[in-house]
């Protein structure tokens, strides 16, 4: 049940910087790097309810692709939003070329999911 106690760890997160990005940043970064924290958000909510497929996978089916796919979504999130959140928030321009790897780390979890076996 890890998988539940990472997924609900990651959705909290993604509430609470989504709220805090609607109501801190608001006037204070540009509208442009704000588009890109909401980017980061959503990306992370979204990935975040995957990991409680995941967690709901891993008790129906014992191929280890399932927490495999766990950990490349974990890392998606990390990496993906992780660099959008900082890039949004500190102007560190190299950060955005993180960002691919955190989308790529999404592609393979997905993938990974669409070969389990169930």
């Amino acid at each position: 049940m890890i998988w539940v106690k990472i997924a609900s760890g990651a959705m909290f997160l993604a509430v609470m910087l989504g709220a805090f990005g609607s109501h801190a940043l608001r006037g204070k970064i540009s509208d442009y790097d704000l588009d890109v924290y909401k980017t980061a958000v959503f990306y992370h909510m979204i990935h975040a309810l995957g990991l409680f497929a995941i967690a709901w996978l891993s008790t129906v089916s014992q191929d280890p692709k399932v927490n495999l796919a766990g950990i490349f979504m974990l890392a998606g999130i990390i990496i993906f939003s992780g660099s959008l959140y900082a890039l949004s928030i500190t102007g560190v321009k190299w950060l955005g070329a993180v960002t691919p790897l955190g989308g790529l780390s999404f592609l393979v979890a997905w993938t990974l999911l669409l070969l389990v076996k169930l």
